[in-house]
């Protein structure tokens, strides 16, 4: 396998370096810039250099470039090099744009795409309820069809940061009872501003609130806002599935948090001497790090085969499950080498600039990562049946 880039792309980087060279400022004091107008300004020429929203046609808002990922990955290195800007983050863009591409009217991907692309529209995912996680399709929430408009009454939870959204994608029962649980359910897109709405954030063990428990008690979404067919909405849901999965799977993300990991082991002392010099904690992180370079040998496998338009198969249903095994041992090794100090409170002054507890929050994270996006168990089952091809065992 041949890792190096070609001199094409190694010039495509340079072209990519120059633009952030001239159009984004470099961090002050290796914090990022925070002014929104400035980065939506950012995004807009990046869009128009073709840099984001690469597989977006123009017409939506995007740039609308071939297929090419090894472009996309020299972009994603040089725009983390200096902390730039990339496409806005959440549900909005990760799930449901390419839900819309593929599923929606015209009329809806008119309207709703560019500003969800722009970040204007934030959107929270209505998919999981009270008895209905793993197994979605026990849903209770009921969408009513009466003159013009759903009539929606039922509830969510665990939706990430409701509070701040201004629209909903959801799973709603539109049909009579057919004995067959997927079936009979429509994918509806509700305006979260409204009266039968009420929205409730979720005391986390951290202290945050990040995800919501939500509630209708008929609320209206007109008639037109349904993607895909009445009663195929289960088909629709999996295309957001699988989108959620894949940028919930991705090497980068455990990549910066082994980096940071290495960094912490050098910094703290064991016996007088840094943690990164002793025998057992150096094997520990020796084992991480084999562990996430297969990782991210993979993943260029992957996208080494997608340039060349081939399907690298099973493969990809791994990547969810590899990624929260990583950040679960990346988390535990950190709270080891913090020992007693993950007890203490952090100040309240202030100005105070996060210390300790940020590993005790990724601790936790690394926690509930095992359930967001599909837990574990989900995924290993998924491996089995379709990477594997297991049949299960008939009673």
């Amino acid at each position: 396998m041949d890792l190096s880039y070609s001199t094409e792309h190694r010039a495509f980087a340079a072209e990519v370096r120059a633009f952030l060279a001239s159009h984004w400022p470099f961090p002050v004091d290796g914090k990022p810039a925070t002014d929104l107008a400035a980065q939506r300004g950012f995004r807009q020429l990046a869009i128009d250099r073709g840099y984001l929203y690469r597989a977006i046609p123009k017409a939506y808002g995007g740039s609308e470039q071939p297929p090419d990922a090894i472009k996309a990955q020299i972009i994603g290195e040089e725009f983390d090099r200096v902390r730039a800007p990339r496409e806005v983050p959440g549900n909005g863009n990760w799930q449901l744009v390419p839900t819309l591409l593929h599923w929606a009217s015209e009329d809806i991907k008119q309207r709703f795409i560019p500003q969800t692309l722009s970040g204007e529209i934030l959107w929270a995912q209505g998919y999981s309820e009270p008895n209905a996680g793993s197994d979605l399709a026990s849903l209770k929430t009921r969408a009513e069809l009466r003159d013009g408009q759903w009539l929606i009454n039922g509830q969510k939870i665990w939706s990430s940061v409701a509070q701040h959204c201004h629209y909903m994608f959801l799973l709603a029962r539109t049909e009579a009872d057919t004995g067959i649980k997927q079936q009979g359910i429509s994918y509806l897109l509700l305006d979260l501003k409204q009266p039968g709405v009420t929205i409730r954030p979720l005391k986390q063990i951290t202290g945050s609130s990040e995800f919501c428990e939500v509630f209708f008690d008929n609320a209206k979404t007109p008639a037109e806002l349904i993607v895909g067919e009445r009663g195929r909405g289960w088909e629709v849901s999996n295309t957001t599935l699988a989108h959620e999965r894949t940028s919930m799977g991705g090497a980068a993300s455990s990549r910066k948090q082994f980096a940071k990991l290495v960094a912490l082991a050098r910094s703290q002392q064991v016996d007088g001497r840094p943690a990164i010099e002793q025998p057992l904690i150096r094997d520990r992180l020796t084992v991480l790090q084999g562990y996430l370079e297969a990782h991210i040998y993979s993943s260029y496998r992957q996208q080494s085969m997608a340039y060349h338009s081939q399907n690298p198969g099973p493969v990809t249903t791994m990547n969810k499950l590899v990624n929260t095994n990583l950040g679960h041992d990346i988390a535990r090794l950190a709270r080891d080498l913090m020992d007693d100090s993950l007890l203490l409170a952090p100040p309240q002054e202030q100005g105070y600039q996060a210390g300790p507890e940020k590993w005790n929050n990724q601790f936790l994270g690394s926690l509930g990562v095992a359930i967001a996006g599909g837990t574990s168990n989900i995924q290993r089952n998924i491996i089995a049946e379709r990477g594997l091809k297991v049949v299960k065992a008939s009673r």
